[in-house]
């Protein structure tokens, strides 16, 4: 069967792909993951998406149950973390998408707005997968309560393997809990395996934002008990 198309959408900031599942129509609320390319994918010509990563994938696998948003980034720009929100209030409202499971995940560049966007909004999300990319330490608290999932290669000579171990190392200090998977034999490229397993997908969706709220909130009154 053929997958399902990805259909170009040209907006104010960010054009973007995007993904429906062949069964979308149904009426139901969708789980969302917005996709952040890296430098080499820069421009105005959305086909360029397609050439990697989850977009890649995207055109060759029958189905995945999300709607996915992968925009694309202006030539000589960097992510925004402010555009990528607005690009997530935007598609919220057009799109049946269910608030409480949306996932941000990213390569290389993609890496570095992911890590971005989710300490900008830490609450708006319900879980993040930043690949071969790096944050800022000194917002890592943000992030302490929102499940992390890392990749990284450890030959990887465009953005070193200590750029997201400081992440990660960072964060568990600070008490939060992150999954830090380095691939021993892997250079730069660490998102084609990550991408082509079914489990990145399957932990996606083991995580809810309500799910993560209501446990914050039962901490907390535990803690004034």
């Amino acid at each position: 069967m053929r997958p399902h198309q990805q259909h170009i959408i040209r907006k104010q900031g960010y054009n973007y792909l995007l993904y429906l599942p062949r069964d979308y129509g149904v009426g139901k609320k969708w789980p969302l993951i917005i996709f952040l390319h890296g430098t080499g994918e820069r421009g105005s010509n959305l086909n360029l998406l397609k050439k990697t990563a989850l977009p890649h994938d995207l055109e060759e696998i029958e189905y995945i149950p999300f709607v996915v948003v992968s925009p694309q980034c202006p030539r000589g720009s960097f992510w925004s973390a402010s555009l990528i929100h607005k690009l997530l209030d935007d598609v919220t409202t057009r799109y049946k998408i269910d608030e409480d499971r949306v996932y941000l995940t990213g390569i290389s560049m993609g890496g570095f707005g992911t890590w971005e966007a989710a300490a900008a909004q830490p609450w708006r999300f319900a879980a993040i997968a930043p690949i071969s990319g790096g944050g800022n330490p000194e917002l890592a608290s943000r992030l302490r309560d929102l499940p992390v999932w890392v990749f990284h290669g450890a030959m990887d000579d465009v953005v070193p393997v200590n750029e997201s171990r400081t992440m990660v190392e960072t964060i568990e200090k600070l008490g939060g809990s992150v999954r830090f998977t380095i691939y021993p034999d892997a250079g730069h490229d660490s998102w084609t395996r990550t991408y082509n397993s079914l489990e990145i997908y399957q932990w996606f969706l083991s995580h809810s934002r309500a799910e993560r709220l209501d446990s914050a909130r039962g901490k907390g009154d535990r803690e004034t008990a």
